[in-house]
């Protein structure tokens, strides 16, 4: 498999899965793709029906991997994703089948469920794929006699789940920006309450834009890349975008019983990471209807599915919502949507992401490249606040299910989109606890909470605050490498 970048660069070049890997972002700034995506035949479908989850990340992971011997590939897949080791914090049945699909009714003459994905260490869907990149950054750094400095940024959850998939790994560190006092109390006390000597937590006197942009300008100093060995996982990193394809596969074995069925998704969205896998599925050949995406108050991406026009946000029109993991303006992987939306042409996709930049943004209405977009499966809608609390009040009244604020976004717009016969899927995509404020809102009583996380926000916490500063940055991994 070779893998190309969004913006040109290299095109002569073959870069392998373990290359990209730990790198992040290309050379000329774009993000990896393949040169073509693996398809899948109905008898591979027909034949991964009945596998457990570790066996069907190994099916679909070596189909983008050819350089990891399969023997070792399939090592990691089953040493990640087991019921002792993944859901460690759970102790209910469904848990030990990684990604249960809970169903909740029939809504509009269409079966409506939750796929749910936060029975990780961490409470977040951000674990399915971080747990395993952990197990693959310390396998490929072992092999090349390696070590690694990951500069991340978070809006929430993919902090805590990078530095637990991370904590007490050799030849890792951890830098993860934040957003200061701009998560909430629990996503910050998971974070900032480790003491591992790898993890530095680095909160950001600013918005999550300001951080990923810190991640950005570091990532494409290529001098400092190369001397501190930075790497990435934020969601721009292609291993975490591919190990997400795997549970839609898994939620649509589970919602139908034959390939002639389709069943579409709703994901709640900010970096465009997460929906990005479904759009991989589906190119893969994964029988989807429609992806829905979801977003809150910062309706960047639903804005630019309805309209074709893509407008960034500045950071004071940047709304801190109560669900802030979407609180995102500026959707690192969208770019790799607009390479394929646009036929793979790496000079335009290059010109709008300068324009984006320069301008603020791009208008693909007036261009039959936006009407494209329904070939894709694209919808979108938006929620908010009220819309949200009412949400999770319904859910709970009528199925007896608590969910969480980003999960009550995702099945607002959901019932916008039903289609009857065909199910809907919902990725859920934390646990309530994590947003207990807006839970005691809606319901008027406190949020369940796995005994492993008894006392959290009490525990000391680490962590430095530093302004919206690049340099800042460098210089505190600089001083904190021993290099």
């Amino acid at each position: 498999m070779n893998y190309l970048s969004t913006r040109g660069a290299g095109a002569g070049e073959r870069h392998t899965f373990s290359e990209i890997l730990l790198g992040g972002l290309a050379k000329d700034g774009g993000l990896y793709l393949p040169a073509d995506y693996p398809r899948v035949t109905a008898d591979e479908l027909t034949r991964w029906r009945t596998l457990p989850y570790a066996d069907l990340a190994f099916e679909i992971l070596s189909k983008f991997c050819d350089d990891i011997p399969g023997a070792d590939l399939r090592a990691l897949t089953r040493k990640t994703y087991t019921a002792a080791t993944y859901c460690n914090v759970r102790d209910d049945e469904s848990a030990a089948q990684i990604t249960p699909l809970k169903t909740l009714g029939v809504e509009a003459g269409a079966p409506l469920s939750l796929l749910e994905l936060s029975n990780g260490p961490t409470l977040a869907f951000k674990d399915m794929a971080m747990q395993l990149i952990g197990n693959l950054f310390e396998y490929t750094l072992a092999k090349h006699g390696e070590t690694l400095n990951i500069l991340g940024a978070t809006s929430g959850d993919t902090g805590s789940a990078a530095e637990y998939a991370m904590r007490g790994k050799k030849g890792i560190r951890v830098f993860m920006l934040s957003p200061h006092k701009k998560m909430s109390a629990f996503q910050s006390a998971q974070m900032y309450s480790l003491q591992d000597p790898n993890i530095f937590n680095l909160a950001v006197q600013g918005v999550f834009d300001d951080a990923q942009d810190i991640v950005k300008a570091v990532s494409n100093d290529h001098a400092f890349k190369s001397k501190y060995k930075i790497g990435t996982v934020n969601s721009i990193n292609w291993a975490r975008v591919v190990a997400q394809v795997v549970y839609y596969f898994k939620g649509y074995f589970a919602a139908t019983k034959s390939n002639a069925e389709r069943v579409s998704f709703t994901v709640p969205s900010g970096n465009f990471g997460n929906v990005c896998a479904g759009h991989i599925a589906r190119m893969m050949g994964l029988p989807i209807e429609k992806l829905v995406v979801a977003t809150n108050e910062n309706d960047v991406l639903d804005e630019f599915f309805r309209t074709g026009i893509y407008r960034v946000r500045k950071a004071a029109e940047t709304y801190h919502t109560s669900s802030p993991s979407m609180d995102i303006s500026k959707a690192s992987n969208f770019e790799r949507f607009v390479y394929d939306l646009l036929g793979r042409d790496p000079a335009r996709v290059l010109q709008l992401f300068r324009d984006v930049e320069e301008k603020g943004g791009f208008d693909l209405a007036a261009s039959g490249d936006f009407a494209r977009v329904k070939e894709f499966g694209f919808v979108s809608g938006s929620s908010s606040h009220d819309t949200r609390v009412d949400t999770i009040r319904d859910v709970f009244q009528r199925y007896d299910m608590m969910i969480d604020t980003h999960t009550a976004d995702g099945l607002k717009v959901a019932r916008e989109h039903l289609q009857p016969g065909i199910p809907m899927i919902v990725l859920e995509t934390a646990q309530p606890i994590k947003f207990g404020e807006t839970i005691r809102e809606a319901l008027l009583r406190e949020p369940e909470r796995p005994a492993a996380f008894s006392g959290l926000e009490s525990l000391p916490q680490r962590f430095e605050v530093v302004p919206a500063d690049a340099q800042r940055v460098k210089d505190f991994i600089v001083a904190n490498t021993g290099e």
